[in-house]
């Protein structure tokens, strides 16, 4: 039953992500529709990364991780490379704290 869900989920992904193209040339969305589309994606991950930065648990989080997303997010802008910015966010938590 397990492996049969498995498939069925394998299948559903497979299909959903082949829709895309496939549809690509055939729907076509207004300007105002794609550009509003663009902006809710970034909005979408601008929310998931707040959530995740200032909650721990059920309550509010240390501000050790808020620092350290903030450090990272800022080297992220200044396009610094991945591991740089992932071990830069990561060890600025760390010592926060540390201390």
């Amino acid at each position: 039953m397990i492996l049969g869900a498995m498939l069925a989920l394998a299948v559903g992904t497979y299909l959903l992500r082949l829709s895309g193209p496939m549809l690509r040339t055939r729907i076509s969305f207004p300007a105002s529709v794609e550009k509003l589309l663009d902006t809710s994606a970034v909005v979408l991950l601008t929310a998931l990364v707040a959530v995740t930065a200032l909650t721990e648990g059920s309550g509010p989080a240390d501000a050790a991780r808020p620092l350290g997303v903030l450090v990272g997010g800022v080297l992220a802008w200044r396009k610094a490379p991945f591991m740089v910015t992932v071990l830069a966010a990561a060890a600025t938590t760390a010592l926060l704290r540390l201390l």
